[in-house]
């Protein structure tokens, strides 16, 4: 049995990487509650965004943490002309070709990162990227502790534009009832885009959060995007509130996961809890759109 002063501290780093994690499934989230679809290519975009942070560093100099807005301001019109002049455009208004066109996206992206970048493993360093902050109860990284308050707030931003504001009315309506929508003189297409924008471009400020602590490879966004899934599904498809407590769930089954299995075995116990899920609650802890 782990003494109460090991497992802590596993907690508390469990609940740092979490909220990335939550972060990561929130952009996935939104788009699923509003288009309905499954966005394959997120974790191809979200490889994207850590490349663009990579190289705003390596090229120019720009700390990812003062890039952030840059790349959330990029990815969200990155994120935008995909879904207005690519996926809508060739999907057809038919659901299973944008699970297809939103995998080709993603196969374009990982080949085309590997034949520009190789498949070489590639790390920042900033002035606080082995910095620890101590809160009596544990050490935490810097990087980490920025990431945890840095998607929190994020989170709440999102979360106030879709419940205060009338473009978040907009999309709540687009979601619930499209038809309904267009005949109060919603342009639906254009919330489609931008909520595919906005879900891009929280992967923009993802990738800023992730860099410091993490590494970039043309494969990286397979790692991110299971375990974004696994969140959606935990806290129920299309609930912003769900994705949020069930990032933080996955966060800390990871990191406690690695005390008693190994860091090689950590995220053993997150597919447990995906197959547990979808036996006897494939609606997720909150399971409705857009909550």
């Amino acid at each position: 049995m782990l003494e109460f002063q090991i497992l802590l501290p596993s907690i508390v780093n469990g609940l740092t990487l979490g909220a990335v994690y939550a972060l990561v499934a929130l952009g996935l989230t939104l788009i699923y509650g509003v288009l309905h679809i499954i966005n394959f290519a997120h974790g191809s975009l979200l490889m994207a965004a850590l490349y663009a942070a990579f190289f705003a560093h390596a090229g120019l100099g720009l700390d990812p943490y003062l890039a952030m807005p840059l790349l959330a301001a990029a990815f969200f019109v990155v994120g935008y002309a995909l879904q207005r002049w690519v996926i809508g455009k060739a999907s057809h208004g038919k659901d299973q070709n944008v699970l297809l066109v939103t995998l080709g996206i993603s196969i374009a992206i990982e080949n085309l990162a590997l034949y520009l970048f190789r498949a070489d493993t590639r790390t920042i360093e900033t002035p606080i990227s082995y910095e620890m902050l101590d809160l009596g109860i544990a050490l935490v990284p810097y990087p980490r502790a920025i990431g945890f308050a840095a998607a929190l707030g994020i989170a709440a931003l999102l979360w106030w534009t879709i419940e205060r504001t009338d473009l978040g009315r907009a999309i709540r309506a687009v979601a619930k009832e499209r038809q309904g929508a267009k005949l109060v003189g919603i342009d639906v297409d254009h919330v489609f885009a931008l909520s595919f924008g906005i879900g891009t471009a929280v992967l923009g400020a993802a990738a800023c959060l992730l860099l410091p602590s993490f590494y970039v490879s043309p494969s990286v966004g397979n790692v991110f995007v299971l375990v974004a899934f696994t969140v959606v599904v935990l806290g129920g498809m299309g609930s912003f509130t769900g994705a949020l407590v069930g990032g933080l769930a996955i966060g800390v089954t990871e990191s406690v996961g690695g005390l008693f299995l190994g860091q090689q075995l950590g995220q053993l116990g997150i597919f447990v809890i995906f197959i547990a899920l979808l036996l006897f609650r494939p609606t997720g802890l909150f399971g409705s759109r857009l909550a």
